[in-house]
């Protein structure tokens, strides 16, 4: 259940102009969170901002640069092609610290989408923990959540969403942001080198979606209450 919005926080979706990050900001601002928007161009993220606000009826998402939305945020959620992942995260590491970032990025390999692609770190999240250091506790989440389940505000979003972290308290965090947008379920998935395995899934459901023409294929854990 959400919390009161008063004892929320602020959350900063760095690439919350694109499609799956634009989706999770609107998800978490309709359940009453304080949502930032980062991009590298502050215009952008604030002509983003507008109009997801006015999807809501209410201006209660704010657009800023990648660094500055990191800065004001208590917590930073990090959506973006792989291709720009470690250019951002060198932009936003001292803004970051001290805090916890989820990383959404998923290593894709254009043209090859539909094919799993195991980077040199092995995963997206691990380059993130490397690159940040021990003073940003690095959660992975989100990864197989298609964008058309979140900006569809009238649909449930029926699926569990792995969640991966060397932190316990920094996953029962991110427990909470799953758990605030309806329908989702947040899985303990182990350790951040775990989420090589949550990351390789994505490709795995784009090949499934186009083979079966259906859109927006996720995941669910059998076995749990």
């Amino acid at each position: 259940m959400v919390q009161d919005s008063t004892t929320l926080l602020t959350i900063a979706v760095i690439g919350g102009t694109g499609k799956e990050g634009s989706g999770l900001v609107l998800r978490w601002a309709q359940g009453g969170y304080r949502v930032l928007i980062g991009s590298r161009e502050a215009a952008r993220a604030e002509a983003k901002a507008e109009e997801l606000n006015g999807i809501l009826g209410d201006s209660v998402i704010r657009g800023f640069s990648n660094a500055d939305a990191a800065a004001k945020a208590d917590l930073v959620v990090l959506s973006v092609p792989y291709a720009a992942h470690q250019p951002i995260l060198e932009s936003i590491k001292d803004a970051v610290q001290g805090k916890i970032l989820v990383d959404v990025t998923v290593p894709l390999k254009p043209p090859a989408v539909r094919t799993v692609h195991v980077p040199d770190g092995k995963a997206a999240a691990l380059e993130a923990q490397a690159l940040l250091g021990d003073g940003v506790r690095v959660v992975a989440a989100f990864q197989n959540v298609g964008a058309a389940h979140l900006q569809d505000l009238d649909r449930s979003v029926n699926l569990d969403v792995l969640v991966c972290g060397d932190d316990q308290d920094a996953k029962i965090e991110v427990f909470q942001l799953v758990n605030a947008i309806e329908g989702m379920r947040a899985v303990d998935a182990g350790p951040l080198a775990n989420a090589v395995a949550a990351e390789a899934l994505t490709p795995v459901l784009l090949y499934i979606n186009k083979r079966y023409m259906i859109a927006g294929a996720g995941i669910r854990i059998t076995g749990l209450d």
